[in-house]
């Protein structure tokens, strides 16, 4: 059962991530988005480096979490974007809060799944190799 939920976690973020990745690559050619896009989102990206930066990251992050390879960097660059999206559907547009959730779950998860990757991350006193 945890190896199920597990790799249902990671494909469902990876093709969430990768989704949204493509989708950004559309509204930055100019083309329609496949995917609507929360006009609030949008605005916040003045500058259009800070949006290409992102949806790179997302394509990249997603494609490493459905080919199950560097999960554990995939789910560390993965948790500004995801910490932004959730901030950013509670306090500016509430359109996809419940979506906003999943992810956070869903990276939480795999987060927890992965502790022993990241906990040499917060120790106090680190060894020294």
């Amino acid at each position: 059962m945890k190896h199920l939920l597990f790799h249902v976690s990671r494909i469902l973020l990876g093709v969430i991530f990768l989704g949204a990745g493509i989708n950004g690559y559309f509204v930055i050619l100019q083309f329609d988005p496949f995917i609507p896009t929360s006009p609030e989102a949008m605005a916040l990206f003045e500058f259009h480096y800070l949006l290409v930066a992102e949806k790179t990251l997302e394509v990249i992050c997603g494609v490493l979490l459905l080919c199950n390879r560097f999960v554990p960097l995939a789910v560390a660059l993965l948790a500004p974007i995801i910490a932004n999206i959730v901030l950013l559907h509670i306090f500016i547009d509430h359109s996809l809060l419940p979506l906003a959730i999943v992810l956070l779950l869903l990276h939480i998860y795999l987060l927890f799944y992965y502790k022993n990757n990241f906990i040499k991350l917060i120790e106090k006193q680190p060894s020294v190799p």
